[in-house]
């Protein structure tokens, strides 16, 4: 779908009316890609799982800069103003709902996670994300950033919850592990984590897919009215994306996973790989607030710059 359409500029092209529509000839395509990769060797089975080893980092990072987006888009829409007082109220609440949630979160996570002392990589997970939302939150507060907590209490519970899961996909051998202390009831919260995982990969594939002007380095002229709404050729190579992302879940990231029992998204490097991502949530979220300060005050510094090499010019 990818190479079809990725060269779609106008509405009127015959590989929109592909990209939309002809679902009997794409249904009869996706069940024989289906079929097709039972008769693949073992060789290259394992070489595509290397391969989308590296496109579900390429996927966490695009959504990471997706989520991103949008929190500020949100952000920036409930700012204060004093024409849209009722904005204004509602986005504090909501940032104050926010606040909330991630502190009990965390308070939740010490509680259920670290039952003993001896939890230490529990304890600095819990307590490194702790330390993140609190920074983000000074940040977005400080008088050169002013960004309000709408969109830092977003992002803190995003991090709250990316700890979360992250702790939960440890190993069910180690004593300190989620998994273990959820022993009795694995099959239900199991069933009901495939079915949270669906839905969110699902949604975070077709927002980031549709969400193309995000991770372009120059804008596009204005759109005519029969250009197409979105870049197609950019929608299915995140939808490949996030398939070869679901594959890792899938084996939790190791392609030599052989468990008996079925299991998703279990494993030390399943459990890495989320820390990971939230560190670099926060860490690009933090930046984004920063940058423009930085580059103020270079363009100020700059500024002064010229001014003083102007002055000395003058006899």
């Amino acid at each position: 779908m990818f190479l079809s359409t990725s060269r779609t500029r106008k509405l009127h092209e015959p590989r929109n009316v592909w990209h939309s529509s002809w679902w009997s000839l794409k249904f009869f395509v996706f069940i024989v890609s289906m079929l097709v990769p039972f008769f693949f060797p073992p060789a290259l089975i394992q070489l595509y799982g290397e391969v989308a080893r590296v496109g579900a980092g390429i996927f966490l990072l695009l959504q990471l800069v997706s989520v991103i987006q949008f929190i500020s888009w949100w952000n920036k829409y409930w700012m204060p103003d004093e024409k849209m007082k009722q904005i204004c109220s509602l986005g504090l609440f909501t940032s104050t709902i926010f606040y909330i949630a991630s502190f009990c979160g965390i308070g939740l996570m010490y509680s259920l996670y670290v039952p003993k002392l001896r939890c230490v990589l529990n304890i600095f997970f819990i307590s490194w994300t702790l330390i993140l939302l609190i920074v983000m939150m000074v940040v977005s507060l400080h008088s050169k950033v002013n960004r309000g907590l709408l969109s830092s209490g977003i992002m803190a519970s995003y991090v709250v919850f990316l700890c979360w899961s992250a702790i939960r996909s440890e190993p069910a051998t180690e004593k300190c592990s989620a998994q273990k202390q959820e022993s009795g009831n694995s099959d239900w919260i199991t069933i009901l984590s495939f079915l949270i995982a669906i839905c969110a990969v699902v949604m975070a594939t077709f927002s980031t897919g549709i969400d193309s002007q995000s991770f372009q380095f120059r804008k596009d002229k204005a759109k005519e009215e029969d250009d197409i709404p979105y870049k197609y050729g950019f929608f299915h190579i995140i939808f490949s994306l996030g398939a070869m992302y679901f594959a890792m879940l899938f084996i939790s990231w190791n392609l030599n996973n052989s468990a008996t029992k079925w299991s998703m998204d279990v494993g030390w490097t399943s459990t890495w790989v989320k820390i990971i991502n939230e560190w670099l949530a926060a860490s690009i979220y933090l930046w984004t607030l920063i940058s423009p300060v930085v580059r103020q005050a270079k363009v100020r510094n700059h500024e002064e710059g010229v001014q003083e090499a102007n002055g000395s010019a003058i006899p």
